[in-house]
């Protein structure tokens, strides 16, 4: 049997060839890609394996962690809700959430928990990893705390914090988890197979994240809201080992699916609110991920990035079209979306490299994607 398993049209299948040699050259384990171009779907692949050890296959259904990349699920969810008159991003974030005012949040707005300005990177009580499964814990830690810094046209990478920040609006909001919100209102719309918040029922197709050879160096200064972030608690790359984590709500981070599901939700920001014949939201709500919101080099990722509602931009050290954004998470995962070009392709792995928001695999699959879309 091959290593690499699926589909693509003529125009894509120099993805396969890349994939068959990234497998054999170790650069991957097991992984899958996907791309929809103008609404179809002319890359679906999968392949390699599910462990290290290379002793079970990666199948078309294997389901893999794929960290950060699970924020842009929750993106979503904030522009549907936008969408619907339910949601204001200029509104104040305790508008929704009133204990969320207490020690100087009271200007804080939504759109600043989606761009990372809102200060909060990190908890400041004594959060242990494992507490992040206990949602009341974590959020009225957040609620309580003051924040980091005060200049809100300042980013600093809410790592972990994101999604209960914006998971706790939803959820004054809707009356049920962002999680929950995600399946009904997104995932079991289109037939998605991902999840935030994993069902035992689906545990046999999981493929353990590989976690990274070397680690990801912690600044000296342990005053830094780098090192303060990544040490609040500090999340080790082993940590999807562990079925609390799989089983638990933490949408900034432990969301499970593939490739093929996070292009097939994704699409719907490179189609402009709407995929396979549903709309989810209305273009000019679409429009609004594409405002900068904040600029210059982020406090805790230490690069030049330009956030909009969520997604990032293309900036100096991000070289993307105007209407594209993306998003990637630690160890490699990845996803952009191409309105210009109506492309979405996504990456999902299980080796990990270094990288608290992907490495170098992702982007370099998106640039052959985008010039096979071009040519």
């Amino acid at each position: 049997m091959a290593l690499v398993q699926g589909t693509t049209t003529e125009k894509f299948d120099v993805l396969r060839q890349n994939f068959e040699a990234s497998l054999a050259n170790g650069d991957d384990v097991g992984a899958s890609i996907a791309v929809f171009h103008h609404e179809e779907l002319v890359c679906d692949l999968w392949g390699g394996y599910r462990d290290a050890a290379e002793t079970t296959r990666w199948d078309r259904d294997t389901l893999v962690n794929v960290w950060s990349t699970t924020k842009t699920m929750t993106f979503l969810v904030a522009l549907m809700l936008f969408d619907r008159g339910e949601l204001d991003f200029n509104a104040t974030v305790s508008t929704y959430w009133p204990e969320f005012g207490a020690n100087g949040k009271t200007d804080i707005e939504v759109r600043h928990l989606m761009n990372h300005s809102a200060g909060l990177p990190g908890w400041s009580a004594a959060i242990r990893p494992q507490d992040l499964a206990n949602w009341d814990l974590c959020v009225e830690d957040l609620a309580a705390q003051s924040p980091w810094w005060d200049d809100r046209s300042r980013s600093g990478y809410h790592a972990a914090t994101q999604g209960f920040l914006i998971g706790e609006v939803v959820r004054r909001i809707t009356g049920t988890t962002i999680g929950q919100f995600f399946k009904t209102e997104v995932a079991d719309v289109l037939g998605a197979d991902f999840f935030i918040g994993l069902p035992e029922s689906e545990e046999h197709r999981v493929s353990v994240v590989i976690p990274p050879a070397e680690i990801e160096h912690l600044p000296l200064e342990r005053d830094s809201i780098r090192y303060r972030t990544l040490t609040a608690p500090v999340i080790d790359a082993g940590i999807p080992r562990h079925r609390w984590w799989r089983a638990a709500e933490i949408p900034a981070a432990n969301g499970h699916g593939n490739a093929h599901s996070v292009a097939l939700i994704q699409q719907i920001i490179a189609n402009n609110g709407h995929a396979q014949g549903h709309r989810f939201f209305k273009e000019s709500t679409g429009d609004l991920v594409f405002q900068v919101q904040t600029s210059g080099v982020d406090q805790v990722l230490d690069f030049d990035i330009n956030f909009g509602l969520g997604y990032g931009l293309a900036s100096s050290a991000v070289l993307i079209g105007p209407r594209a954004c993306y998003w990637g998470g630690f160890g490699g995962s990845f996803v952009i979306m191409d309105q210009d070009l109506e492309l979405t392709v996504a990456y999902m792995m299980n080796k990990m490299q270094v990288g608290l928001v992907g490495d170098a695999r992702g982007p370099m699959i998106a640039l052959t994607a985008a010039m096979a879309a071009l040519s």
